[in-house]
């Protein structure tokens, strides 16, 4: 990235007793961290708000058998090869491991415990970040939070019979969760398809409900995957962004379905006994989940794997569109000066959903900043 250094700013209280900082970045996920380190590299001082009590801990929270789609070649963050051979595939785990030793190696200031419930902007320009009884005033605010925010399941779900147990894809970990007996799998994208097999594999009848969306007609870890993985890599950086025509129109498909079958295929599923219906789950009759085509299934379980509900509430300003999704190009809000987003599905291209993505986006997010910051600091000479 080509760009003027700023002068660093050094930690200051604001009006009311703020402490202030040059940019405040919301969320301490991959995009988070690697924005981090790219602003770290040109002199802008920040500090990374993470809601929970260790980093990483929100991969570590996803399902045992969670394993990423791109070998560990393709998983590192700027500054930091993933410490594990190149065609390993990782764990959600080893993932969040990762996050925390990169926070570790690169000096980064990660403070813990931060849930933050307001971004407003304040009559001097500045943004005002609040944390329960902790306030930030920062020139900046990059929100890095993503598209996961609340786990979504349809009104219907309260209808079903309380004695059949529901987890959403957020809460599961292992078949031990579930009781004994059929098991229905709600949703038919990647996750829908992992849980279902390992439903099936674990002894349960089990059913897979869901549009089909296709599947990715090779073994991502085979032969045909070491093969393919340089190519679909280049086309998720030059081809499939938002400066081409093909990838504008992917873009909302992205956004707004679920994605082809990767890891498990439709052979896997019927191998293992997963019974398989394009059918969308609708309603309950008499506390049993129905289809749309009206088959009533007698299950045990539901797991719901519908994927998450975007919420940008605490940000007190009109940068939200009615489709949920902010008002933004390419992350940086024009409505907002000092304002950003990383980490959104397809925000600049395909490559900014993979992890070996984020550090593109971030340098790109940490380039307007750092133009923003020395612009300041020639003001204020």
């Amino acid at each position: 990235m080509t760009t003027q250094s700023a002068t660093p700013v050094p930690a200051q209280s604001g009006p009311n007793g703020e402490e202030h900082v040059d940019t405040v970045i919301i969320g301490a996920g991959q995009t988070g961290l690697a924005t981090a380190y790219h602003l770290s590299r040109v002199g802008v001082e920040t500090v990374v708000l993470d809601e929970n009590a260790r980093v990483g801990d929100h991969w570590r929270r996803r399902y045992d058998s969670l394993r990423l789609y791109t070998p560990a070649k393709y998983d590192s963050l700027p500054g930091m090869p993933f410490p594990l051979p190149p065609r390993t595939w990782p764990t959600g785990r080893q993932m969040g491991d990762y996050l925390e030793q990169y926070v570790e190696a690169m000096g980064l200031d990660v403070r813990h415990g931060m849930s933050v419930d307001r971004v407003r902007r304040g009559q001097d320009g500045d943004y005002v970040v609040t944390c329960g009884g902790t306030s930030l005033r920062a020139r900046n605010v990059v929100v890095a939070t993503g598209g996961e925010h609340h786990p979504r399941t349809p009104a219907f779900a309260g209808q079903i019979d309380p004695g059949i147990r529901q987890i959403h894809s957020n809460d599961y970990h292992n078949p031990s969760q579930l009781l004994p007996g059929e098991v229905l799998v709600v949703g038919a994208s990647h996750s829908g398809a992992d849980l279902a097999l390992e439903s099936a594999q674990a002894g349960h009848e089990t059913w897979l409900a869901g549009p089909h969306r296709g599947q990715i007609p090779i073994d991502i870890e085979g032969f045909g995957g070491r093969l393919a993985t340089p190519v679909l890599w280049f086309a998720a950086n030059h081809v499939l962004t938002t400066r081409t025509p093909v990838g504008r129109k992917m873009r909302p498909e992205v956004r707004n379905h679920g994605g082809p079958l990767i890891r498990v295929k439709s052979e896997h599923l019927e191998a293992a006994g997963v019974h398989r219906t394009p059918a969308r789950v609708t309603g309950a009759k008499e506390g049993l989940p129905v289809l749309d085509d009206g088959t009533v299934l007698d299950v045990r379980n539901v797991i719901w794997c519908t994927g998450f509900r975007q919420d940008f509430s605490f940000i007190d300003l009109p940068v939200v569109g009615e489709d949920g999704w902010p008002l933004d190009e390419g992350g940086v809000v024009s409505a907002a000066p000092g304002l950003y987003f990383v980490g959104l599905l397809f925000q600049r291209g395909f490559y900014s959903m993979l992890i070996g993505g984020a550090g593109r986006d971030g340098a790109f997010i940490a380039s307007h900043i750092a133009a923003r910051s020395a612009a300041a600091s020639r003001r204020a000479m």
